[in-house]
């Protein structure tokens, strides 16, 4: 019996051994799985691609400010710049032809237009331009 008992006793020895290892691994294995997670940085190199296009928005997006800051300063650009042909042609048998036009000289080749008409044609030559 004495045997046995001493058979026994390794055998819970030899187990207790054995759940030892087994806990301590367990330890550690929670500690790497729980473990703080300390702080992870990256850096992203732009290619030299992207820097291109980076370039180019921002010259497009400082054009796009040039333009709307012309804009607010001259608001009657952005208007109409032609004449309408019935317009051009009438003015053009009386002899007033493109660009700037004389006011003097308009005034004299309107002058077989109705008050209506004359105003209508200087209004549609100052939306162009031509007049100030």
């Amino acid at each position: 019996m004495e045997n046995e008992e001493n058979n026994i006793v390794e055998r819970l020895e030899a187990a207790t051994t054995l759940l030892e290892r087994t806990l301590s691994w367990l330890e550690e294995r929670q500690g790497a799985l729980s473990g703080e997670v300390e702080k992870i940085s990256a850096t992203v190199e732009q290619s030299r691609r992207e820097t291109e296009l980076a370039e180019k928005l921002a010259a497009a997006e400082r054009e796009l400010a040039e333009v709307k800051a012309a804009a607010v300063q001259n608001p009657l650009s952005s208007l109409r710049r032609t004449l309408p042909a019935a317009t051009a042609e009438m003015l053009a048998k009386q002899g007033v032809g493109e660009g700037p036009v004389d006011v003097r000289t308009l005034d004299a080749a309107l002058t077989g237009l109705s008050l209506e008409q004359r105003i209508a044609v200087k209004t549609q030559l100052q939306r162009a331009g031509a007049i100030a």
